[in-house]
């Protein structure tokens, strides 16, 4: 019976403790109940074990938490969730109470705790737009050199019209007042050359845009004549900001072949002293047969700006009548040059390996180059007034077909071409032996060549032979001939 007492008792402490401890570590509060009913007594001995954990962790150094430990306690955060149930007021919010557990710790002894107060009131500051940069953004002003090239495009193609438009006015101008006089002294004006059979067309023919020609024929004492009118190049706006700075004017060109029997020979021109000076040193004929310099022409009275080139005085006089005086003085200004030569082969030949072998062909030629008046501003008047002018080329035409030389004056222009040749022979003689020499190393590089290649070796041997007795006796004619050159000496 005591034994029984002394189990019971155990038995009665133990049921007698389960109720205390149930009340003291519940974390399911009755809804009546308060935090504050508790003793703070009752968790003096958790205090005590907080401070030696604070004190450990002062003397111990601080943990490194890795990267990813921490990212994985972040959102067990982010997920874990706090149920309030109704009469707990004593709880405060939680971000008040995270914010205050950060505060609470040290920065040099946790990592990171900062930068996550700092994300989170970032994430609260204002937005903050920028302005575009100019260059990106949509504007007039980003554009302005595709408007710049556009307008100088615009300007390029404006330029162009205009241009070709008022040369095309100022041909047909001049054709208009010249038409008559070329119909009434040519039976042919305006061939284009495209029929078998020649066909006047009675117009222009257009070379480009700035380049006219009228071609005309059926005329006694001439083959033909070749009118070119060259305007300026007003169809281009480089060249129009060109002309800004150097003026120029337009011309116009004639070219007239006479029959051979229809001019004695000679040479002459007159013209302006520039235009003199630069055709004595490009064209063939004036440099070869009017060697002197421009000489004036005040004893003809022509103006001091003109000068002469002349093969012989005799022609000079016989060209220059009353009649050619007048139109050359009255007309000084639109004259650049006049130029009559039966030896006319055009500019000088300039060879990359030497002179001609051969002497230019030559033809009986009467140039005409005269200026329009305006310098680059004409007008279809001042087309019309070089109709005077024509009036001269054809008046030129009937006087050298009547000027003949004297007797003296044809010895004179004989001897000179004489001379001209047998230089011309002079300096092409070096050339011809070289171009001969060069000829027989052909020869026998190919003769060479052709023994070589024979399969049969006796064949072969005969033909070198036969090659050496030829040599052999080319090199006893030369020694007869030194021979009897030396007897004839003697």
């Amino acid at each position: 019976m005591r034994s029984v007492r002394l189990l019971l008792i155990p038995v009665l402490l133990l049921l007698l403790a389960l109720p205390a401890s149930r009340g003291r570590y519940n974390d399911d509060f009755d809804d009546g109940e308060d935090l504050a009913d508790f003793d703070d007594n009752d968790f003096a001995e958790f205090e005590d074990m907080n401070d030696d954990l604070t004190a450990e962790a002062e003397t111990a150094p601080p943990p490194r938490a890795s990267p990813s430990s921490q990212h994985e306690e972040d959102e067990d955060e982010d997920e874990a969730t706090v149920e309030l149930e109704d009469g707990q007021d004593g709880f405060e919010d939680s971000e008040t109470q995270d914010q205050d557990m950060y505060s609470k710790f040290d920065q040099e002894e946790f990592e990171g705790v900062g930068d996550m107060e700092k994300t989170g009131h970032s994430m609260k500051d204002p937005l903050i737009i920028h302005t575009v940069p100019a260059h990106l953004q949509n504007s007039w002003e980003s554009y302005y050199m595709e408007i710049l090239m556009v307008t100088g495009l615009l300007a390029y193609i404006m330029n162009y019209i205009i241009g070709k438009n008022k040369n095309s006015r100022l041909a047909q101008a001049w054709f208009n007042s010249h038409r008559e006089l070329l119909e009434s002294n040519f039976a042919l004006v305006g061939d284009d050359g495209t029929s078998k059979e020649p066909v006047s067309t009675g117009k222009l023919n257009q070379e480009n845009e700035h380049i006219y020609n009228l071609w005309c024929s059926g005329r006694v004492c001439c083959e033909g004549m070749l009118i070119q009118l060259k305007f300026l190049k007003r169809q281009d706006l480089l060249n129009v900001l060109a002309r800004m700075m150097r003026p120029a004017c337009d011309q116009v060109q004639i070219k007239v072949t006479l029959n051979d029997e229809d001019m004695d020979t000679f040479v002459f021109a007159v013209g302006t002293k520039k235009a003199m000076a630069r055709l004595q040193k490009e064209m063939q004929d004036l440099s070869e047969f009017c060697g002197d310099k421009p000489k004036s022409g005040a004893k003809y009275g022509l103006p001091d700006s003109l000068a002469i080139l002349s093969e012989m005085g005799e022609v000079t006089d016989g060209v220059m009548d009353n009649k050619m005086v007048h139109y050359v003085t009255n007309h000084a200004d639109k004259i650049e040059s006049i130029h009559f030569s039966d030896q006319f082969s055009g500019p000088k030949v300039m060879q990359e390996e030497g002179q001609p072998l051969k002497l230019p062909e030559t033809k009986k030629t009467l140039l005409f180059t005269f200026n329009v008046p305006g310098m680059g501003n004409t007008s279809p008047k001042d087309m019309d007034s070089l109709l005077p002018l024509m009036n001269m080329v054809i008046y030129s035409l009937d006087k050298i077909k009547k000027l003949r030389l004297n007797r003296e004056g044809k010895q004179k222009a004989d001897r000179n071409r004489s001379r001209v040749e047998e230089n011309f022979l002079k300096q092409t003689h070096a050339q011809r032996q070289e171009a001969a020499q060069t000829r027989r190393e052909e020869k026998k590089r190919a003769e060479k060549e052709r023994i070589m290649n024979e399969e049969d070796p006796e064949r072969q041997r005969r033909l070198e032979e036969a090659a050496q007795r030829r040599e052999q006796k080319k090199i006893e004619k030369k020694q007869m001939k030194m021979k009897q050159i030396k007897v004839k000496a003697m």
